[in-house]
């Protein structure tokens, strides 16, 4: 007589059951294995095809400069889109920390406007000197806001919303409400690229301010709001927290742009010169707002003065 195995518990059941799926899986998961692999395999001449292009495109465009060049600003552009668009909201949500600092700027410009009248009252200037002290600067200024930005690189760039059709162009200066940021690298259509003063690439003339003794402004990496001010001569006489501006000796920075201030002060490493450290005014790991400089008259001021320079140096030969 054929016995059978009844089931004893609830428990017998349910393992029964698991084993079951269990099985089952296991035979599905192999058939869906062997459907990627016959998948993979009738259409490898794809595959094949989509690494050796994107190895020749990496190859073109990493030593071709002309093709990387142009890479560069198209993905530029595409890039900067995104960004524009993250930027936007990101400044929504700091509109309160910026009002903040609105504020503050406010109360710091009237309190020097407040000085500067005293002092002009104090002086008896009249009322010609203070028409020529409300002539426009010789250079326009180009309103941009930054859409992508890095402080903690050791190349540090970042991107901003105007390009050639704005104005931009190559090796203009940039700077916000508190002080010098950049110059502009690369200059798309619509978006451009700057190279921080955060940038071991950067490097800035500048001199401190009202003692006339010159120095090239340089990052190292680390702190975000402390660079370093190079080749200030031995004889220099300045004190600590004496304001470093740019010295006007290019057509990038118009002269006194600020910098930053001097907080301590080290000798070069060949002994000959002062090596200033320097606070940062311009706060790069909130910066929204720039300006991009304009400076068309300067440059070409030094493109005349450059052309004299050469044909005197042709005709003496």
């Amino acid at each position: 007589m054929d016995e059978t195995i009844p089931f004893t518990s609830i428990n017998d059941r349910k393992v029964i059951i698991i084993l079951y799926a269990l099985h089952h899986t296991s035979i599905t998961t192999h058939h869906n294995m062997r459907n990627l692999i016959d998948f993979i395999i009738s259409h490898s001449h794809w595959f094949v095809l989509v690494l050796l292009e994107t190895v020749s495109m990496i190859l073109l465009f990493k030593y071709n400069s002309y093709q990387s060049s142009v890479w560069i600003s198209s993905a530029n552009s595409m890039a900067g889109i995104v960004y524009e668009a993250e930027s936007k909201i990101q400044s929504f949500f700091a509109l309160t920390k910026l009002n903040e600092q609105l504020s503050r700027r406010n109360i710091y410009l009237e309190q020097q406007v407040k000085d500067l009248s005293a002092e002009l009252e104090r002086s008896g200037m009249d009322s010609t000197t203070l028409t020529t002290l409300k002539n426009p600067a010789p250079y326009k200024l180009i309103e941009a806001k930054v859409v992508s930005n890095t402080v903690h690189k050791k190349d540090n760039f970042l991107t901003i919303n105007k390009g050639e059709a704005d104005g931009v162009h190559k090796d203009m200066g940039v700077i916000s409400g508190h002080g010098v940021v950049g110059i502009v690298y690369m200059a798309g259509r619509h978006y451009s690229v700057v190279i921080p003063a955060l940038s071991s690439l950067s490097s800035i003339n500048c001199k401190i301010e009202r003692r006339g003794y010159f120095g090239h402004l340089h990052w190292e990496g680390g702190y975000s709001n402390l660079a370093y001010v190079d080749d200030i001569p031995r004889h220099a006489r300045f004190r600590l927290y004496e304001r470093v501006v740019t010295s006007g000796y290019s057509s990038v920075f118009p002269e006194g742009v600020a910098v930053g201030k001097i907080i301590h002060v080290l000798n070069s490493a060949d002994g000959v010169s002062y090596r200033l450290q320097v606070q940062l005014y311009t706060d790069f790991a909130n910066l929204r707002d720039v300006y991009v400089i304009d400076n068309t008259a300067m440059r070409e001021q030094l493109e005349v003065l450059r052309a004299a320079q050469d044909s005197l140096y042709k005709s003496k030969n």
